[in-house]
């Protein structure tokens, strides 16, 4: 009896699992679909965008909120800029140095940064990083395609 439960359960998760990744690439398709569901997306469901050779993406969106994960390369530079959204940077791993509001701050693996709208802003890849950033409301100049501040060689 118990193992017929458990092949049950098992049986309905792969079928979540399934549709959970089916719902990934709907909206990695999509990119910019603003939705009131429950999304459940592996990272690995995600192609990686390659903005220059020494920046890579990925991103989730949701109805009033983004998280990216970002990869860059040591050097990278990502240019001077600002947006209406607030963002909070999470460094996973590595480390940059922003420049922002007449400060340098060195944000390191396990540090956040929260940078609020409309604040010009410039970073550098001080070793390879993986960041998070968190935008709100989410950056539709990402979802279109028209960031070319981060677009070319670096």
């Amino acid at each position: 009896m118990a193992n017929k439960v458990k092949s049950k359960i098992s049986a309905a998760g792969k079928i979540r699992n399934a549709k959970s990744h089916s719902r990934a690439q709907r909206a990695v398709t999509k990119h910019g679909a603003t939705t009131t569901q429950l999304q459940f997306i592996p990272w690995h469901t995600i192609p990686l965008e390659d903005l220059n050779p020494l920046l890579q993406r990925q991103f989730v969106v949701g109805q009033e909120i983004m998280l990216a994960r970002v990869l860059l390369k040591k050097g990278c530079i990502v240019s001077e800029h600002s947006h209406h959204n607030e963002q909070l940077t999470y460094i996973l791993d590595g480390a940059l140095k922003f420049w922002i509001d007449g400060q340098e701050i060195v944000v390191h693996a396990g540090e956040v940064l929260c940078i609020p709208a409309n604040m010009p802003h410039k970073a550098e890849a001080l070793e390879d990083t993986v960041d998070l950033d968190v935008f709100n409301p989410p950056r539709a100049d990402w979802i279109n395609r028209t960031d070319q501040y981060l677009r070319g060689q670096r």
